[in-house]
């Protein structure tokens, strides 16, 4: 009899557990396990018996590690969503979970680990030799029970191993489903320990990898999505770890500062680049990585609140960070280390460069790291809106408007280097959009009133919205009495009032600051005097081009417009297609921008179910005139943000009649292909 493939063998036991579905739990429990997922997961769109079968998921745990002699034993388990044991070779259960283990010690003294297993690799281009961890080869595994199973490592430990330093065993694994439709599902595991049996006192517990997923990375993943965690990253990305092929280091605090300095490594701006060759020469080139918050702030990711045992280690100076992000200083010459000079070695960083002082921009770490716009010297300033006469279609609106620092003390507006009113609507789908200057405000008896120039359009309708918007430029005193300049902003807080509405109606809410900050921590544009998502799209409408801005012989104009113009930008290096803005003549191009998320997460950036089909009624078609087509309906200019292939295009435009896109036909929340669905992971 010919033998069964795996893959037809999976088959055969899903049509029986099919047919035999007596045998399986009950209908309420089954529907029970279902709810285990959510609309933006995969399986949730099993029905409860492939569910049974298939038994989604990924989680290893080491349970104890041991040592005999040279021989180092982990002992792990494996098991699904639900808590099940899962088969390591996928015979029992599908997919078959590969697993790979790393073992390493942090030496007396040292503050980082160092791996027991290496290779001693050259590089094709240099044939320079470097020394590279690893992880464990060799070794063997048994089956101790339906999930449990113990690893005896290849590698095998010096005699002279420090029993009194701390051990850990690092482990990454992998289990692919996409036979069904499903994912391939990755976990890792470190246990710690010491091998004499104390406790472990000494770590290596720096930046916590749900820091890096709550703010940007959705999730974290590296080496082809199968190492996600930080604390088993460390364990090969140390001092041991550097490039061949470029003499880069890889150790783990140069890596990813000069990651995420990027474009602003003085290197880089002097004309180098920063790349790191990988696997098969494949060239990862972090050149052009901009950041998305202030790189001077370094608990955006030294997160205090974290939990990390050592989230203040950036307070600590030391050569190896410090000059993964001022890549310009050369200790050995004093070249651009101002009046420390030449530096043999880390043991003099600390005269001056003390953790903190109380004091702001000095040569201490926080001092010198200091955002000037967080700048305690700095007294606030925040703009209310009383008031708008002047309401109805063809007026000119009067705003009466107080301007205060935080202890309440009044500001002239007069003083502010920057202060326009933003006028716009209607609330829904603003057609109508003009700032003016209102520094020569009149002052009343509640406070100051500027009229506009322009008037509320004669056929205006529905709500409109006032804000203001801009800054004041404060000269702060550093503590060698030399001055910085802040620029100091307040909220584009909006003021709806209704021009024909009886009541203001709001704009539906789509996205939220508060969402766009966890990744850039404070977005401010346009000269640091616009803050507020609800008031971008009041300007960046769907009529809105870059044509008044863009050279003639550039043309034509590129759509504005809110929902186009942010996926665009956040799909970056996703397009296939050109996407560059012009503003005051200068092309900005957003075609290398590195999203750090998964875009299929529209949840990362919308609120609620504000990503969803069918989208509210009476919304506008955009100006698209370097589109494939144009005017775009709202649905289409949507998903073209991200989606800009030709035939995505294609799709759309045969779904759009004159009166209207039939997306919401296919793509409703309750259809087979719900942009819920269709995006999930």
């Amino acid at each position: 009899m010919k033998a069964i493939g795996r893959r037809h063998w999976y088959r055969l036991v899903l049509v029986g557990a099919l047919v035999v579905g007596f045998m399986l739990p009950t209908t309420a429990a089954r529907e029970e396990e279902r709810q285990r997922y959510a609309p933006a997961q995969k399986e949730f769109y099993l029905d409860a018996r492939q569910l049974a079968y298939i038994r989604p998921g990924l989680t290893i745990q080491i349970q104890k590690v041991e040592i005999t002699g040279d021989t180092v034993r982990a002992t792990f388990r494996l098991k699904d969503d639900k808590g099940e044991p899962l088969d390591r070779e996928g015979i029992a259960t599908p997919g078959a979970v590969s697993t790979s283990f790393v073992l390493a010690r942090i030496r007396s003294g040292d503050r980082q680990y160092t791996a027991y297993a290496t290779n001693t690799v050259t590089s094709a281009i240099t044939r320079i030799t470097a020394v590279q961890p690893r992880a464990d080869s060799g070794g063997a595994y048994e089956k101790l029970a339906e999930g449990d199973y113990r690893y005896t490592f290849g590698t095998r430990l010096p005699a002279d191993y420090d029993k009194t330093a701390t051990h850990s065993v690092g482990v990454y694994s992998r289990r692919v489903l996409t036979e069904f439709g499903l994912s391939t599902y990755v976990d890792n595991d470190v246990y710690t320990f010491v091998p004499d049996g104390s406790k472990v006192t000494v770590v290596r517990d720096v930046v916590r990898t749900a820091t890096c997923n709550k703010r940007c990375h959705d999730p974290l993943s590296f080496h082809g999505g199968v190492r996600r965690e930080l604390d088993l990253c460390v364990l090969c990305h140390q001092p041991q770890n550097s490039d061949p092929d470029t003499g880069n280091s890889v150790n783990f605090p140069v890596l990813i500062h000069k990651i995420h300095m990027g474009a602003n490594l003085p290197s880089v701006k002097a004309g180098k680049k920063y790349q790191i060759i990988g696997a098969g020469s494949r060239v990862f080139d972090y050149s052009d990585n901009h950041f998305p918050a202030d790189v001077r702030n370094c608990q955006v990711c030294h997160d205090p609140s974290s939990g990390a045992a050592q989230s203040d280690a950036w307070l600590r100076v030391g050569s190896t960070a410090c000059l993964a992000c001022h890549d310009n200083i050369n200790f050995a010459t004093g070249e651009n280390h101002g009046l420390g000079g030449i530096q043999v070695s880390d043991s003099q960083c600390a005269v001056c460069h003390a953790p903190e002082t109380g004091r702001e921009f000095d040569v201490s770490i926080r001092g010198a790291h200091l955002v000037p716009e967080r700048s305690k010297q700095l007294e606030g300033v925040n703009v209310e809106i009383l008031s708008v006469d002047g309401k109805s279609p063809g007026s000119r609106p009067a705003v009466t408007f107080k301007v205060t620092d935080n202890k309440g003390n009044l500001i002239e507006p007069s003083t502010m280097s920057r202060l326009r009113l933003g006028l716009g609507g209607p609330a829904g789908d603003s057609v109508f959009h003009t700032r003016e200057d209102a520094r020569q405000a009149v002052a009343g008896q509640s406070g100051y009133t500027y009229r506009f120039t322009a008037a509320i359009p004669a056929d205006a309708k529905g709500t409109f919205v006032v804000a203001p918007e801009g800054f004041r430029d404060v000269k702060l005193t550093k503590v060698d009495g030399t001055g910085i300049t802040a620029r100091e902003g307040f909220l584009n807080r909006l003021y709806h009032f209704g021009v024909t509405d009886g009541s203001p109606v709001k704009r539906r809410t789509i996205v939220s600051q508060a969402r766009c900050n966890a990744c850039h921590e404070n977005l401010v544009v346009h000269t640091q005097s616009r803050n507020n998502v609800e008031y971008c799209s009041v300007c960046h409408r769907p009529g809105f081009t870059d044509e008044s801005e863009r050279p003639a012989d550039k043309r034509p104009a590129e759509a504005m417009d809110f929902k186009y113009m942010v996926h665009r930008i956040h799909s970056g290096r996703n397009l296939e297609n050109e996407f560059t803005i012009y503003d005051a003549g200068e092309a900005e191009n957003f075609n290398g921008v590195r999203f750090p998320g998964d875009r299929r997460n529209c949840s990362k950036c919308h609120e609620g179910t504000s990503y969803q089909l069918p989208l509210s009624k009476g919304l506008m078609a955009s100006v698209t005139p370097r589109g494939f087509f144009s005017p775009t309906p709202p649905a289409t200019t949507a998903c073209l943000g991200c989606h800009d292939s030709l035939s995505t295009a294609a799709h759309a435009f045969v779904n759009i009649a004159p009166f209207g896109e039939s997306c919401a036909t296919c793509h409703a929340e309750d259809s087979e292909f719900s942009v819920t669905r269709v995006h999930a992971r």
